[in-house]
């Protein structure tokens, strides 16, 4: 948004009509980047086997509520920091509590493992790329994330691209899900929090300049 584009907003009010409209083709925006995220993982990695018996499994649903839950705190970080004086208020703890839940439930498996297995437990068969496909399956809703908020002004820009990093990075990872074979909570607490953290570090590396209004 430019400087101008405020001040007419802020002195004549916003324009009902037009800000849903907006918000349309935002939502089409970003539906249209998760199904092109999800394409590109169907095609290129396709789902994992066995998919239907993995989603009657409690740890399946704990690694993909998992990724929802930092994706939509990833979210609603964006959309505040979409405002100019936004405050953060409880976001930091929207955005830690999935990650020491997991955690959490990370220690207590590897505390009730045998020694020998709880190095694959970590590790699992996987981990070399897992963080590199979740950062690059990310990329069509980061970019579409950013334009959004490029029409509207935020004022923290490190921040705003960040959160907007971290939305686009827990989108990837729930789509992820359907095609890796880990299940661990340890595994998901590192190597696919570390594929989130990817975008979130570029978002706040070329914030500043990619959101500068």
């Amino acid at each position: 948004m430019k400087t101008d584009e405020l001040i007419d907003m802020l002195a004549t009010g916003p324009d009902v009509a037009l800000a849903r409209a907006t918000a349309g083709r935002n939502v089409l925006l970003v539906l249209g980047a998760l199904l092109l995220s999800g394409l590109l993982m169907g095609v290129t990695l396709g789902l994992r086997p066995h998919l239907g018996l993995a989603v009657a499994l409690p740890a399946f649903w704990l690694k993909f509520v998992f990724s929802v839950a930092l994706a939509g705190a990833g979210w609603l970080a964006a959309r505040r920091l979409s405002a100019p004086g936004s405050r953060l208020g409880q976001l930091p703890l929207v955005v830690g509590a999935p990650i020491v839940l997991v955690w959490l439930v990370a220690a207590a498996v590897l505390a009730q493992s045998s020694p020998e297995l709880r190095g694959a437990l970590f590790w699992g068969s996987t981990w070399r790329y897992c963080p590199v496909l979740i950062a690059l399956m990310s990329l069509p809703v980061f970019a579409a994330t950013l334009c959004i908020m490029r029409q509207l002004a935020p004022t923290r820009l490190r921040l705003a691209g960040a959160a907007a990093g971290l939305a686009s990075g827990g989108a990837a990872a729930a789509l992820y899900c359907l095609h890796c074979p880990e299940m661990s909570a340890a595994f998901v607490g590192f190597w696919y929090l570390l594929g989130m953290l990817v975008p979130t570090a570029i978002g706040a590396l070329i914030g500043p300049r990619v959101l500068a209004w």
